[in-house]
């Protein structure tokens, strides 16, 4: 072995490029000037064992961070300075396989024997430095620790590497919890804080945990540290902001930046740091249930854009920044995470409307004054109100009716949690109620305001801050409606109706932003959009009942009703079932909007005629009565009149068993073809290669005896499909070839339990729908 001076040599001038772990600042980050000299510098002589430090930023590897692995581990109980001389050596002390496991704290292995038999903690540790070998294809680590020195060998220089940079990693994040448990001057914890974000941020090891450990660690800190002033949370957010741009704030942290946009809502912080950390969580959330602390840090950044000076007029700039310049939202996720946010911040509010009577004990008495007053034919208002400062005693005794008929003021009912203001017209007097502070049982306070059927004006008056918060967020909901890409998901999102059934309050209070965005999708040609104002499943209220005449929501006669109506029976809404849940369920909405001249409910009610819906005689002399009062409506009942005439000419026993038109007929030679004579014999009707569309079924349901239909390559779809489901009964064989038919429409075949011979050759079939065709026929 060689022990002159060119080894001391070499370890001297190691010693001078590798200082120990404590002579180096926190991060550890070497300067250009502790570099070692190129290779070729023949002022410095390489010895047969040489060190060096793996610069990321020159090599450009990335590496993922170990948790665990498989290593050979030698120890040798030496000082450093014979470390060099010893690693020439042919007697080298052993190697032992360890499988390590890198804890926050220590380095430990799966067999505690030999040379790992205690964990090394990190904190033992002075010196991590990289090896390598001239003359022996070996990769090593070494762990410095007071009194010897630990070497872990990989197999290659990447695995090297990466352990490498793993332990270092391990080691300084541990120094850094450290460091910030037990803070003493925060100017230093804000340095600490900077230097961690930027040994996260130029961390060769890409791994989730790089950046979220020090979140949690920060996060941690201003959760034990709840007395920091303002200046200092602001520091501290900014600071930390890099590490956000790519990562979800954690939970606690989460509740630091609401506290501060509850606090400090004009900050430039709030604009200049919160907006892409939002951004990212509506672009990229998958679940708010996962992590509710999310959505409401996200509702606390869209207040604090509100509280701003141009209020509103920012948050719509803010939406209109999520959805993107161009006529398509490039992010999914976006729409519905921005529709969680809203109505999670909507039924807080009523939540807290609900919280706020608690334990009241005058609700009974709130009931029985409902039940009273609504046997009064006159219409009485109810308003909800905030309770205000007490009152002098005798406001609350009762007070006896004026002697003449003069205007009293309203009568309150006093609650220790709300006021519920019963108003009458200015012709009725009012009676003062004070209700019974013990009571059998609690009702529902919600039941009692729907007890009266005379109701027909509620309002509710929150606090401020409840005002803001629902104002805010309906108006959001107002503004997604606007945008047509995002429409179709809207009103798919919005069609279980997210408001729980007792919740009036937000019907009350958003009402008219929530009625423009119902407008909104009554008034969009597409099928999936305006589908969805229907409820989701039988027995459930939608958007339809809510609006109709007598609903919850209604406030405006039933307009918004006819208008829904009007959409919904110029889509694939014409048929029997439709026009039946209206005879059960609103005919008495139908035939009042009929009675003003609304044209939508005037031909609704002509149909339900034609079609035979109503059974009762006396309905249907009633509903004669109802067209026969206004000018639009006798006009209709004269040509639906005239229609049936022709009808019944038309389904008079005569005329041909088979017609076959001509190719290239239109729906209108089809119409004037079968108003020209009898055709109540016709059972076998051919319309192949011709040009009818769906539109020609009005006159195919007029025959009775139609027991064979062929339409190959024609026009005809899903609209048509659905009335002859409905009206011919008799249909035996049916012809789809190359028809533009598609699983919606073929599925209504499944009630014609007459049809025997269907032919879906060259359509949209598919394979699922043809299977489910099957079971049902």
């Amino acid at each position: 072995m060689d022990f002159n001076g060119s080894g001391g040599g070499n370890e001297l001038h190691n010693n001078q490029f590798y200082p120990s772990e404590e002579s180096k600042p926190l991060l550890g980050e070497m300067s250009a000037q502790q570099l070692p000299p190129p290779e070729g510098n023949n002022n410095h002589k390489a010895g047969p064992c040489s060190k060096r430090s793996l610069l990321h930023s020159s090599s450009g590897m990335r590496y993922k961070l170990l948790q665990e692995g498989d290593i050979q581990v030698c120890v040798v109980k030496h000082p450093r300075t014979f470390l060099s001389k010893l690693l020439t050596s042919k007697f080298l002390r052993r190697w032992e396989p360890h499988h390590l496991t890198l804890t926050d704290s220590s380095l430990m292995s799966a067999t505690p024997t030999g040379y790992m038999e205690a964990p090394l903690s990190y904190s033992t540790i002075e010196d991590l430095q990289l090896l390598s070998w001239d003359n022996a294809p070996k990769y090593c680590v070494q762990l410095s620790f007071p009194g010897g020195t630990v070497l872990l060998q990989a197999a290659n220089s990447y695995l090297r590497d990466q352990w490498f940079h793993s332990i270092q990693w391990k080691k300084k994040i541990y120094k850094y919890r450290k460091v910030l448990n037990n803070p003493s001057r925060w100017d230093v914890v804000l340095k600490e804080i900077r230097a961690l974000v930027d040994m996260a941020l130029t961390s060769p090891l890409q791994d989730e945990s790089i950046h979220q450990a020090p979140l949690h660690i920060i996060s941690t800190l201003l959760a034990e540290n709840t007395n920091l002033s303002a200046q200092d949370h602001e520091n501290i957010i900014v600071a930390i902001a890099p590490l956000l741009e790519n990562n979800h704030p954690p939970p606690d942290l989460c509740e630091f930046f609401c506290k501060h946009c509850r606090e400090r809502p004009r900050s430039m912080v709030v604009i200049e740091v919160f907006t892409p950390v939002v951004q990212r969580i509506l672009k990229h959330n998958m679940d708010f249930g996962k992590c509710p602390r999310l959505r409401l840090f996200t509702q606390e950044y869209i207040l604090a854009l509100n509280e701003l000076n141009a209020g509103m007029e920012v948050v719509k700039k803010f939406i209109h920044s999520m959805h993107g310049p161009t006529g398509q939202c490039p992010h999914p996720r976006v729409l519905p995470n921005l529709v969680a946010v809203c109505l999670a911040a909507i039924y807080s509010c009523y939540e807290e409307f609900i919280n706020s009577r608690d334990n009241s004990p005058s609700l009974k008495e709130i009931r029985n004054g409902c039940q009273q007053q609504s046997e009064r034919k006159p219409p009485m208002p109810l308003r909800l109100l905030r309770p205000e400062p007490p009152t002098p005693p005798q406001t609350t005794t009762l007070s006896p009716p004026p002697a003449l008929p003069l205007s009293p003021p309203p009568s309150i009912v006093n609650s220790s949690e709300i006021l519920v203001e019963l108003e009458r017209n200015n012709n009725t007097t009012n009676t003062l109620r004070k209700a019974p502070a013990e009571g059998d049982s609690e009702p529902n306070l919600i039941d009692c305001l729907l007890v009266s059927p005379a109701l027909n004006a509620l309002s509710i008056q929150l606090p401020a801050h409840a005002d803001r918060v629902l104002g805010c967020f309906a108006l959001i909901l107002k503004m997604l409606s606007d945008y047509d890409d995002w429409r179709p998901a809207l009103a798919s999102l919005l069609q279980p109706i997210p408001f729980p059934k007792e919740s009036v309050f937000c019907f009350v209070f958003c009402n008219r932003e929530l009625k423009y965005v119902i407008q909104r999708f009554a008034e969009d040609p597409r099928q999936e959009v305006h589908s969805c104002l229907l409820s989701v499943r039988s027995g459930k209220d939608g958007w339809f009942q809510l609006y109709s005449p007598g609903g919850v929501a209604c406030d405006d006669d039933g307009e918004l009703f006819a208008s829904m109506v009007h959409i919904l029976m110029g889509s694939c809404y014409k048929t029997k079932k439709f026009l039946l849940s209206l005879a059960e369920n609103k005919l008495g909405p139908c035939m009042l909007l009929a009675l003003r001249g609304n044209q939508t409910m005037v031909e609704i009610l002509c149909l339900m005629l034609e079609y035979n819906i109503i059974e009762n005689k006396d309905t249907q002399l009633q509903i004669i009565s109802t067209l026969e009062s206004t000018q639009v409506g006798l006009r209709m009942y004269e040509q639906l009149c005239d229609r049936q005439r022709e009808l019944k000419e038309l389904q008079r026993k005569g005329g041909p068993t088979r017609l076959t038109l001509p190719s290239k007929s239109t729906d209108a030679d089809l119409a004037r073809l079968l108003s020209s004579g009898s055709f109540g014999n016709l059972e076998n009707l051919s319309l192949a290669f011709t040009n009818v569309t769906s539109a020609c079924a009005e006159q195919l349901i007029k025959l009775p005896s139609l027991k064979q239909l062929n339409l190959w390559s024609t026009q005809f779809g899903d609209a048509g499909l659905r009335l002859l489901s409905e009206h011919l009964a008799c249909l035996q064989v049916l012809n789809l070839c190359e028809t533009p038919v598609t699983d919606a429409g073929l599925l209504s075949l499944s009630s014609m339990k007459s049809l025997c011979s269907l032919n879906m050759n060259s359509t949209k079939l598919t394979a699922d729908t043809y299977e489910d065709l099957k079971v049902r026929t």
